[in-house]
């Protein structure tokens, strides 16, 4: 009886403290030049920007760690010349408005908690158009549509020209 007791208060731990340790997943998008490897939040019926993501804050643009992007040849952003490498990623969203886009040589940060550090090694930063999307979008995509990096959340997508 107690090894049975023992295994159910076991189950219930380890079921419980996976469920609070879940991340978001983990996701690479490929095209041409162009990688990005982003965690990907969901909504789960949160007020995303404004609230989980505040406005005129850097944002790391996903869950987890700060989004990486990686350019296999030199490349561009909003019009700005990229050198091949990988960048981290951060946007800063606004409610009404362009969101900033900002590229930065350092990697492996876990979200922006540490960029007031590194922001002098930003890349010019570009604006990318924000939309309201058709439909809500559960999970956060980042893509390349028509020549155009694509980050949609929630009800919001912004979307810079990149080459």
């Amino acid at each position: 009886m107690k090894k049975l007791l023992f295994l159910a208060a076991a189950l219930l731990f380890v079921g419980t403290t996976n469920s609070f340790a879940q991340k978001s997943p983990k996701k690479t998008f490929t095209e041409g030049n162009i990688s990005v490897t982003y965690g990907a939040p969901s909504v789960k019926g949160r007020v995303i920007f404004g609230d989980l993501v505040p406005y005129k804050e850097v944002w790391r643009t996903g869950a987890n760690n700060a989004t990486e992007i990686t350019f296999a040849k030199d490349g561009s952003i909003g019009g700005q010349a990229v050198k091949a490498g990988t960048y981290t990623l951060f946007t800063i969203p606004q409610k009404d408005g362009d969101w900033t886009v900002i590229l930065n040589p350092t990697l492996k940060q876990w979200g922006a908690y540490k960029y007031d550090k590194i922001k002098d090694a930003d890349l010019p930063h570009v604006m990318a158009k924000t939309s309201k999307t058709s439909a809500n979008v559960e999970q956060m995509t980042i893509s390349v549509e028509g020549g155009n990096l694509v980050i949609a959340w929630a009800d919001t997508q912004a979307s810079v020209a990149v080459k």
